[in-house]
């Protein structure tokens, strides 16, 4: 019995080894180009470690690119979005696991069919709204909507709080002359903190990423988001091969993301350690 659950073990751990490797390796690629030489990207046999190594390559892109601005924007909205956006979301999470009050339900279930709506069909209608309030290359069209919260983070953080937030907790707070405000600041958000904590991660992560919308709306290099930014490069350097510049602003890039990850990973276990018990 002990042997075959060492066997077990062994297969599993084989199996996520080979996952890590398959997942991580365009990681490492991406790195490793980014401290070539242009010349050396496609040396036979290819190279994982660059033989010279360079980081000229991460100086260069920011003189050849407003990638600076990329950054900034981008970081602008992110901040708008997940401040403002994530709390009125978790304020309607919290009415709709814990208040009661007329057609809760319908309400909650038109708004779930939004999600069934595709970006496609209100591209354009947006996009001709917003240029009527002369909001198109300015970064408004992609803030403004986000403050209004996320039916898909309402809809998670729901979940979570009609499993993991008693009634009787709720129903006490009322009776010591709680308000909505107050019960909802004293016992949903320190209870809910990981679910909100991890869904912060994914808008992040979200909104960071994020190529169409920006693509769409801004037009001006130094507003542009820096995905839109690192586009731009691939179409200007793709044809001369300087792949170690493109691939430089896309690791700069990604640290953001990998660092937001790395602090936040916790809380996605917890959430879900938590949601898994009270379901």
């Amino acid at each position: 019995m002990l042997l075959k659950r060492r066997i077990t073990l062994s297969i599993n751990v084989l199996i996520l080894l080979i996952g890590s490797i398959i997942m991580l390796a365009p990681l490492a690629w991406s790195l490793s180009t980014s401290l070539k030489e242009k010349k050396n990207v496609f040396d036979l046999p290819p190279k994982w470690i660059p033989d010279p190594m360079t980081f000229a390559n991460y100086k260069g892109v920011w003189s050849e690119a407003p990638i600076l601005h990329g950054f900034l924007n981008s970081a602008l909205i992110v901040v708008f979005v997940l401040t403002i956006g994530l709390f009125i979301s978790t304020m309607a999470a919290y009415a709709f696991a814990k208040v009661d009050f007329p057609f809760k339900e319908t309400i909650f279930m038109c708004l779930l069919g939004t999600m069934m709506i595709p970006y496609s069909v209100t591209m354009i209608p947006q996009f001709i709204g917003f240029s009527e309030l002369d909001w198109v290359d300015t970064l408004l069209p992609l803030i403004i909507p986000g403050l209004f919260g996320n039916i898909v983070v309402v809809f998670f953080l729901r979940q979570f709080m009609q499993g993991s937030i008693p009634t009787e907790l709720i129903e006490a707070a009322k009776l010591d002359g709680s308000g909505f405000f107050r019960t909802f600041a004293q016992i949903a958000l320190p209870i809910a903190k990981p679910a909100i904590a991890a869904q912060a991660a994914l808008g992040f992560m979200g909104i960071w990423n994020d190529f169409l919308g920006p693509l769409i709306y801004l037009h001006t290099p130094e507003k542009q988001t820096i995905q839109v930014m690192i586009a731009s490069l691939q179409s200007m350097y793709i044809s001369n091969s300087d792949y170690p510049l493109i691939m430089s602003a896309s690791v700069i890039a990604m640290v953001p993301v990998i660092l937001v990850f790395f602090f936040c990973q916790k809380y996605f276990v917890e959430s879900l350690a938590i949601s898994g018990l009270k379901g």
